[in-house]
Parts: C-alpha cells; structure tokens; sequence
C-alpha cells in the first residue's frame, strides 16, 4: 500500500515538472521588442530565423538580426556600409534626408544565396544587396531605377518576381542578372489593394509582403481606414499573377504591416509592428491559424499578452548594449549596435588615438545640432531606459558643443559649450521647444551626462542629468515632451555628439557609454 501511495506522489510531482517545464514556453510577452524595429522581414532558414528592418538615415544601414526562438534577437550586419553619397546623405551643402534614406526592406533566401533589397528616394534607386553569409558577408550590390515602393521579392522556380506600389500594386519579372524589371513582364496586379476597407482612407495598401502555403499565395498589405486603425489586408489567389481576392485579416491595437512565418515544430504567426510612439514603431507576435486556406490572426481576433514561445532575455545586448571603447591594439571599429546619424567622416573619430576612448574631433562648423556629422547613436528602449557618459572636454574650441542628445525633430542636449575662455553645462531642446533651457558654469576637463527615458503608456518624457563625480547626479533643465514625428520618422535614439560653431579641430574623448533598462526615481546617488 505504502509503495502505491508512492508512486502516486511520483507521478504527481512529475505532472509538476512537466507541467512547469510546459509553462517555460509560454512566456514571451508582446510587443517582442519594445524597440525601434520596423517594417520587419523574417524568413527562417532550418532553425535559424532572420529579420531585417529599416534605419533610413543611418549609416551603416539596413540591418539584419537572428534568432533561434523569434523573441531574443541579435544584431549580425548591415547589408549596406553607405547607401548612397551625395549631400543629402552626407549633411553637405544644408541638406539632409532625414525620414528617408533606405525604407522597407525585403528579406529572402534562395538556393543557398540571401536577398536583401529596400528602395530609395534619397538615391532614386531600388537596392537588392546579396551573400552566401548574412553574417560574414561579403554583399555583392545591385542597383537600378526607379525606386519601387514597399516592395517584396519572391522567387518562384528560376524566376524573380517583384511586387510593389500603394494602392494599386503591380509586379513584374526581375532580370537574372538583377539590374532591373523585365519591362515586358511589368503588369497591374491588383487595381485597387485597399477596396476590403472601403473607400474612405487615410492609407493606401503598402507594404507588400508575398507568401506560399499549400500551393496558394498569400499577399500581406497594411491599410488604414478614417475613423479606424492600421489594418492588415490579405489578399490570396491560386496563381503568383492572380486573381487576387482581399480581406480584412486583422484590425486591434494598430498593430499591422508584416508577413508570416512557421517554426520547426509547425506553429505559424504573423509579424508585425505598432506606432508606439516616441519610442518608435516595435514588433509584436500574433499566433496563426488556417480555416479553409486563409491565415486567421490572432487570439480572438486580438493581440494577445503572452505568447507561447521562450522568455525574452532583453535587448541588452543583442539590441543595444554599452560600451567602454576599450580595443585590441590598432583596433577601430564599432560594434553593430552603433550606426551614425547620416554618413560619417571617417578621418574625424578614432578608437586608437586615445586608447580606450572614442575621439569624436570637429571637421568643420555648423548652426545647428541635427546638421551636424558624426553624430554616434543606439535606439532608446521601452518601458524605460537610461543612458550615460563620461567625457573629457579638455580639448574643446571656442563655440564648440558637445554632450549627450535624444535625437529625433524635437530633440534634446545635455552636454558642455566651450564659450571662449569658460566651459558651460547646458541642457538644449530644438528651437521649435524655445532651445537653452538651463546652464551653469564648468571648471574641470571631465564631466559626466544622463539621460532617463520613460515610455512607459506613451510618456514619453526624458530627464537630462549631470554630474562632477559619477556619483551624485543634477538634473538640468525642464522634462522634455518627446515625440515621434514624420519628418525624422524614427524612434528616439540617444547620441553622442561634438560639433563646432566657429572653428574647426576641437576634439572631446568619450570614456564609455552605458544604456540599461531602469531609470533613476530621483536626484541624488547613483543608481
């Protein structure tokens, strides 16, 4: 009797680690990346999922991310080191292509080759950039005009075929060699991609992404109807060339614009992303299922909280991450979680000049924060994040400024301005917020800034910090109101900064920078 009781014990307590194991998976929670990350391509190879995204104005550009479970993700490449140069991408002559650069980007591999192509109204060109290795590379660059709009690339036995457009969507073959649309080929697709939402609209059907299930095709768009949301419209047909017929697939919370994708084990869900504000536009999860060969998405039609699929582990660092500029000897390159606000000049920052620090140095002169190069940036993070910096000044010119920023149109400044023979710490927002907020003078060559990000329920507010020891923190200036706006069309980024205003060759050494997500609840000691 006793060794039945047992057993019965056993089993039960195995039931409990089964089941706890069970629940391991059902922890991931959306959004899946509280990130700037949008206009998501994933595709899977084996057991390995990679996405790219859109960075526009930064430089390297069109970044490409992996992961093992669609919930941890990690920054490999950039598919392109310069999209194109020419003034507006390189902050010359007062031009600049903020909200533009490089856009939605198309992910693919095909018989051992990936494609990764995006379009251009900076370089009035499509882009198709391609390799053996996402990760090692090297990319071998297509290009050609015009830029196709929210294109997608499928490849269908040996031919290529691109489908592009808003509103009305056409396709056409691609060339073998990949320099351009077989002109023959080019035909309408679908007239009118966003009748299933009626006519009253605020968004045409963009973001074309094409995919194959048991022998249909299946065309993924984003729409947004007046009074509405940001809805996904499919469209399926029983040829790549159609007919097509729409529907709406799924309309909660704005989340829209993406595709599919399965996992090993046969579980499909769609990607896709949500306006979230200052932060940007962040990617969620949603479980699929298929009813009479459509994709049904959602849980009930909704988003749902969790997902069943492994924890997430942060997007430190495989997002964002901090760092000390400490490098082997010779060493000067930056990891992939830096990009630069426009191209850079790569004759004026350094990593071996100073040995463990970043030398940013002035190359000429500039009446305003967001027209200067050589800006260095990471994404600001959801619910919260902070970042921090330890800089040595001594070096600057007179009229020179330099410091931390959050960088998007309505931008703000913590750092030092070098006003002829006296250093001054000044918290700045853009011209359109009434621009010096506060400063005080400064009498030592090192100094240390923070700045603290809530986006917690779309805050969106940043506190701007100093201080002279690394322990004890001021805070400088009023709250700034952050917000997404379309002509930066970015979520926020933190930036380390250094320009001149007079004259040209002043140089400042950043130590390190920190980001973390948690933020300090007060002034005072350290965190």
């Amino acid at each position: 009797m006793i060794s039945s009781y047992i057993k019965i014990i056993l089993l039960l307590l195995s039931t409990i680690v089964v089941s706890v194991k069970g629940n391991a998976q059902d922890q991931a929670k959306n959004p899946v990346i509280h990130a700037d990350v949008p206009d998501m391509s994933i595709i899977r190879v084996d057991s390995t999922y990679y996405m790219s995204s859109t960075t526009m104005h930064m430089s390297p550009g069109l970044p490409v991310m992996k992961s093992v479970d669609l919930v941890n993700w990690e920054l490999i490449n950039y598919a392109y080191d310069r999209l194109v140069d020419n003034d507006a991408m390189n902050l010359e002559n007062g031009k600049h292509t903020y909200g533009r650069g490089s856009w939605a980007s198309s992910l693919r591999f095909h018989k051992g080759m990936y494609y990764v192509s995006t379009f251009s109204a900076t370089s009035g060109k499509t882009h198709i950039y391609t390799t053996t290795s996402l990760e090692k590379g090297p990319w071998e660059v297509h290009e050609f005009e015009p830029a196709y709009h929210d294109h997608t690339l499928f490849f269908e036995n040996d031919k290529v075929y691109m489908i592009w457009g808003a509103g009305t969507l056409s396709i056409a073959e691609l060339k073998e060699d990949l320099s351009g649309i077989k002109a023959e080929t080019k035909q309408v697709l679908i007239e009118n991609a966003t009748a299933p939402i009626g006519s009253a609209i605020i968004l045409p059907a963009e973001g074309s992404q094409l995919f194959k299930h048991n022998n249909k095709y299946y065309l993924f768009n984003i729409a947004w109807p007046k009074g509405g949301m940001r809805t996904v419209i499919i469209h399926r047909a029983d040829h790549i060339t159609g007919p097509y017929t729409g529907r709406v697939a799924f309309q909660d919370e704005g989340v829209a614009q993406g595709g599919l994708i399965d996992t090993l084990g046969g579980k499909w869900f769609a990607y896709l992303f949500q306006d979230s504000g200052a932060v940007g536009r962040i990617p969620y999860l949603v479980p699929v299922k298929w009813e009479n060969d459509w994709p049904v998405l959602g849980v009930d039609g909704k988003v749902p909280a969790t997902l069943k699929l492994p924890e997430s582990k942060g997007l430190i660092p495989g997002i964002v991450n901090a760092d000390d500029f400490e490098r082997s000897p010779g060493e000067n390159t930056l990891p992939l979680v830096w990009q630069w606000n426009h191209n850079p000049d790569n004759s004026l920052w350094s990593l071996t000049e100073r040995p463990g620090f970043l030398r940013l140095t002035t190359g000429r002169t500039d009446t305003s924060f967001v027209q200067a190069k050589n800006t260095l940036t990471q994404r600001a993070i959801g619910p919260v994040s902070s970042g921090s910096v330890k800089i040595d000044i001594a070096n600057m010119k007179n009229g020179d400024l330099a410091g931390l920023a959050m960088l998007q149109k309505k931008y703000g400044l913590i750092g030092v301005s070098n006003k002829g023979n006296q250093k001054w710490v000044f918290m700045s927002k853009n011209e359109e917020d009434g621009g010096i907020q506060d400063q005080i003078p400064l009498d030592q060559d090192q100094i240390y800034f923070k700045i603290d990000c809530d986006f917690r329920e779309r805050t969106d507010k940043a506190d701007f910090f100093y201080s002279l020891d690394g322990i004890s923190w001021k805070k400088l200036g009023e709250t700034l109101q952050m917000q997404y706006t379309l002509p930066h069309f970015m979520g926020y980024r933190f930036g380390l900064f250094n320009y001149a205003t007079k004259e040209k060759g002043g140089w400042v050494d950043f130590d390190y920078f920190k980001i973390e997500d948690n933020i300090s609840t007060s002034e005072g000691g350290a965190k």
